[in-house]
């Protein structure tokens, strides 16, 4: 199938996206390990996660007692040093969208909510016709819009449960302690979620889009340059 190599990911946002990955991992499993010493969510009578799920995530260990024991002090110093890399990545991040323009292909528009409805359509096989070619699509620019927005409100949130008496006016306008940890750890429950899908979606769209991410370069088809040329 004869094509044609197209730039598609500048360098920075490249490194942008593989820098987070491995840095939101390290959070969400060291947020686990302090989440585990006040396990306060259930689901009806059970607890969100059963004491298995913490034995398989090695976020407890088995003491000479024959107690697991959770790993506090372990969870808070990973979560505190990674925080910092979350906190920057997220905002070079931003600030190079801005300076760059690429904001103009992430940022949702007036037809990206139907857009992301064909989208749906289309990887759910109703619908038949070819998606326009784009850059990133209604349901990508709905998707990474909203995970930028978590990451701001995690790191709001997350300032406000780890110094509540220094950023009282913070814990406060955001609607208590309480409040920002159930918020928090909602917005983690989110990642993980977006994770899920992110990943389903990238195997589903196969090597050439992951081949993108990774030299910033996509292998185009004559036939599908040429049936979106006659669209545009």
């Amino acid at each position: 199938m004869p094509g044609s190599l197209h730039k598609k990911h500048p360098l920075a946002i490249r490194w942008f996206h593989w820098i987070n990955f491995p840095v939101l991992f390290m959070m969400i499993w060291s947020g686990l390990l302090i989440y585990w010493a006040s396990d306060v969510y259930f689901v009806g009578s059970h607890k969100l996660f059963p004491q298995s799920f913490y034995q398989a995530m090695h976020i407890v260990e088995k003491g000479d007692d024959g107690k697991f024991h959770g790993r506090l002090a372990l969870g808070m110093g990973w979560h505190f040093s990674f925080m910092w890399l979350f906190a920057v990545n997220g905002a070079l991040y931003v600030l190079y969208t801005a300076i760059s323009g690429e904001w103009r292909y992430l940022l949702p528009g007036r037809q990206t909510l139907n857009e992301a409805l064909q989208v749906v359509l289309h990887d759910l096989k109703i619908r038949k016709q070819r998606l326009p070619k784009r850059k990133f699509n209604g349901a990508q620019q709905i998707a990474y819009t909203s995970v930028v927005t978590m990451g701001f409100g995690s790191l709001l949130t997350g300032i406000a449960i780890y110094k509540p008496a220094q950023f009282a006016w913070l814990t406060s306008l955001l609607g208590g302690y309480q409040v920002c940890r159930f918020i928090h750890f909602w917005l983690t429950m989110g990642y993980c979620a977006f994770f899920v899908i992110h990943i389903l979606q990238v195997i589903r769209a196969g090597w050439n889009n992951f081949r993108a991410m990774i030299t910033g370069y996509e292998l185009i088809a004559d036939e599908t340059l040429a049936a979106t040329e006659g669209q545009e």
